[in-house]
């Protein structure tokens, strides 16, 4: 059984339930907004499921509530940012805001962001960034979770990468993960008790599978077949290398409540060209749009334009919920159910 919720009642619901856990209201608003955010674009894998756990963790002492991270200058467009455990995407703004005003300077900056928790839906932050005139590359690990291309056994992250691109109008914003799926969505599955696709996952043998309960137990596929697979490795070593982060098995804490977060994150801004490359780019978009479709009624479309339809939809619709999950975050703020 799911509940629908209006985005404003959702939104004081978990603000206070972070409230309650010790979280100052300011960042409390900030990882509210990241999850909403991702109910609204229709990736409930990055949304309000992840509320409860986020919580436990703070309660278990392996997630800061209140830092805002510790930052170091490497050189003058390398920063390195120690999380100090706090909540992934109030880190991860506060080096974002650090590296887009050097790369403003400087024409490029990075930040390599480690002792932090998960940062949610990657998007985000590209499409921040883009709307404010500048481009953004996000990398980020994550559990072993993917099994390499040919092989039975979880030993590699989802490794997702987003690129935000400025243009005269939306912005645009790749968000993928190096999986066929997010682990997220599986347990989404597994809530709802909905089949997976078949190639989705293998089950905890290493079987193939189309049981969500049975996949958390087992591996992601790669996206692409061996083309996901090589990208996924490359990301995961590109983001260790930079952040001195966990590679494989070793990586704990986006999917547990008691495990210290040690994966990476990465974060390059790049001032975008003159104008002129913003209005070529949105003409170049509009003219892919406008490719004759494949299929009858389903329309070319760029990255990010399905999720902004969805988002503007679920404003006025709201969003709906697993009731168990939205009993515990109710549970969680101290409401009557």
């Amino acid at each position: 059984m799911t509940t629908t919720i209006k985005m404003g009642e959702a939104w004081e619901v978990c603000v206070r339930a972070l409230e309650q856990a010790g979280t100052p209201t300011g960042h409390a608003a900030t990882q509210t907004n990241l999850l909403l955010e991702a109910e609204l674009r229709g990736r409930a894998s990055h949304g309000l499921l992840r509320l409860p756990r986020i919580i436990e963790r703070i309660h278990n002492g392996v997630a800061d509530p209140k830092t805002r991270g510790k930052a170091e200058w490497r050189s003058p467009a390398f920063l390195d940012m120690d999380g100090e455990r706090g909540l992934g995407p109030v880190i991860a703004l506060a080096a974002l805001e650090q590296i887009r005003g050097r790369a403003s300077e400087t024409g490029i900056a990075v930040a390599a962001v480690s002792n932090n928790n998960h940062i949610g839906m990657l998007a985000l932050y590209a499409e921040q960034v883009a709307r404010e005139g500048q481009i953004l590359l996000a990398l980020s690990t994550s559990e072993a979770l993917v099994h390499p291309w040919g092989g039975r056994r979880a030993l590699i992250g989802t490794n997702p990468i987003a690129i935000g691109v400025p243009t005269e109008a939306e912005p645009f914003v790749l968000d993928m993960a190096t999986s066929q799926v997010a682990m997220g969505k599986i347990h989404d599955y597994a809530n709802h008790g909905r089949a997976l696709e078949p190639g989705w996952a293998l089950d905890g043998a290493g079987n193939p599978t189309t049981d969500a309960v049975a996949a958390k137990a087992g591996a992601l596929a790669p996206f692409g077949e061996a083309k996901g697979y090589a990208l996924g490795l490359a990301f995961e070593l590109l983001v260790a290398s930079l952040t001195a982060s966990a590679l494989g098995t070793a990586v704990k804490g986006t999917l547990d409540s008691g495990e210290v977060c040690n994966k990476g994150d990465v974060f390059i801004v790049v001032e975008a060209g003159p104008g002129a490359v913003a209005s070529r780019i949105s003409g170049y978009l509009d003219e892919i749009r406008a490719c004759p479709a494949l299929l009858s009624g389903r329309p070319v479309a760029i990255p990010g334009d399905r999720a902004r339809a969805e988002r503007r939809h679920r404003l006025d619709a709201g969003i709906e919920l697993a009731d168990e999950v939205w009993h515990r975050i109710l549970d969680l703020a101290q409401c009557a159910v």
